[in-house]
């Protein structure tokens, strides 16, 4: 993947060859839709399917060989989090294992565990940018976690950090409270980091 012509955003991010991945973008929003589309083609991806919400997604799943989901969050009849639940469960999900990046306003600290406890590998607030989101592409590349498949989680191990007497201590649900406050994407990424 490595050694394509890309943005050239520092030298903290890589410059991957994108042009193979096939892409499943599940977002109701056209203006959204038109946008994401115009950033995934910017890093020259070919391949990207649009699906209006949950249900469709599924469905372009079951044709279409994906190897990254980038999801938002509401939808009808079937939201971006009811949709990464069924595909992480379902006993006929075609790909339980892909990556799926949840795209969505919704940035308060307990969204953003509902979302990473639902089985996301990343997320990303909006407004969303150009950056962001090749960021977010090149860290499920160059960051893959196991998958785990538990009675209560079947999703990504959502332990960054290999977990040490440290590090450890506090990070239980009954360790933590559940704020409400609106989160920075920076918030957001120190506490998937967590």
């Amino acid at each position: 993947m490595a050694g394509g012509r890309g943005p050239t955003w520092g030298r903290r991010l890589q410059n991957y060859n994108l042009e193979n991945l096939n892409i499943l973008l599940v977002e109701d929003n056209k203006h959204m839709q038109l946008l994401i589309k115009e950033i995934l083609r910017s890093f020259r991806i070919k391949a990207v399917r649009v699906a209006d919400d949950g249900a469709d997604a599924i469905k372009e799943m079951r044709t279409f060989a994906v190897d990254l989901v980038i999801c938002d969050w509401n939808m009808q009849p079937i939201d971006g989090l009811e949709f990464v639940r069924m595909i992480r469960t379902s006993s006929d999900s075609s790909n339980p294992y892909v990556p799926v990046i949840m795209l969505t306003g919704h940035t308060e600290t307990h969204r953003v565990l509902e979302a990473r406890d639902a089985g996301i590998t990343e997320f990303l607030a909006k407004p969303v940018s150009a950056r962001g989101l090749y960021q977010r592409i090149t860290m499920v590349i160059e960051r893959p976690r196991q998958f785990i498949k538990t009675r209560t989680y079947t999703g990504p191990d959502r332990r960054r950090v290999p977990a040490t007497e440290r590090n450890n201590k506090g990070r239980r649900s009954s360790d933590q409270s559940g704020g409400s406050d609106e989160l920075s994407q920076d918030d957001i990424e120190k506490l998937m980091n967590s």
